[in-house]
């Protein structure tokens, strides 16, 4: 028997697929159902690999020293903030509203069932490919190098999986999604420089956060600011209908 999860998915991409008049994108069951579930699958994967991970121990931490960091990150190393750490996740919590926005615009609105789909279906590759790394590589956090953290944080199996920065993945495959769609749905609106000047901008404040708080390094909030944007981008772009592939800003 189907679960409840697989059941619901097929409902909304069926009604997805039954709202393509007019819309520049093309979905369908078949296609971004497996995609989906595929994901989410692999995000569990993943999930479960950061919880096996190994913690450090006293002597582990000890050892950890600026001069092991390679010459782009070393300035972040022992960063350390409750503060900074804390914002992030103001502008992290807020992408997530991309959706709901978007749905505000007359155009995107009708359209409803099929943005959902395609936003789930971008965050869910962005999911998996975030916690398959965090799972299987071995990075200290920025924090673990410094003696401002309490040893038990640096010491935590957490702070073992800084490669690379999740939040600022999900964060720019949110925000340039929505500023992807709205310019396919308005293409000669004058608003979509500024909607794609605010999709650059709010993730790049994750990472900044991200990196004063000793949370990750400059190159894991680089390769996580391009790895999400990548996919918020590609997901709408790659289900852009015959005809309607213009890419332009």
């Amino acid at each position: 028997m189907k679960s409840i999860s697989t059941i619901f998915l097929s409902l909304l991409v069926s009604f997805a697929a039954l709202a393509q008049n007019d819309s520049p994108y093309k979905t369908s069951l078949k296609v971004d159902g497996p995609i989906i579930l595929g994901g989410l699958g692999l995000g569990y994967l993943g999930v479960n690999m950061i919880k096996n991970k190994a913690s450090l121990t006293t002597a582990g931490v000890l050892a950890k020293s600026p001069d092991n960091v390679n010459g782009f990150d070393r300035f972040s190393a022992g960063n350390f903030s409750k503060k900074a750490d804390k914002d992030s996740y103001v502008p992290f919590y807020a992408s997530f509203a991309a959706p709901i926005v978007m749905l505000l615009n007359k155009n995107e609105i009708k359209k409803a069932g099929q943005i959902v789909v395609l936003f789930t279906e971008a965050m869910a590759i962005t999911g998996a490919m975030f916690s398959i790394s965090a799972g299987a590589i071995q990075r200290s956090r920025p924090l673990v190098y410094g003696s401002a953290a309490p040893m038990e944080k640096r010491m935590d199996k957490d702070s073992q999986r800084s490669f690379y920065a999740g939040h600022t993945a999900a964060t720019a495959t949110a925000t340039f999604f929505l500023a992807k769609v709205f310019q396919d749905f308005n293409p000669d609106s004058k608003a979509k420089h500024f909607v794609w000047a605010a999709a650059a901008l709010v993730p790049a404040s994750v990472g900044y956060l991200r990196l004063r708080g000793g949370q990750h390094f400059l190159s894991d909030n680089l390769i996580g600011y391009a790895l999400g944007a990548g996919v918020g981008i590609l997901v709408p772009q790659l289900h852009k209908k015959v005809g309607t592939n213009n890419f332009s800003l």
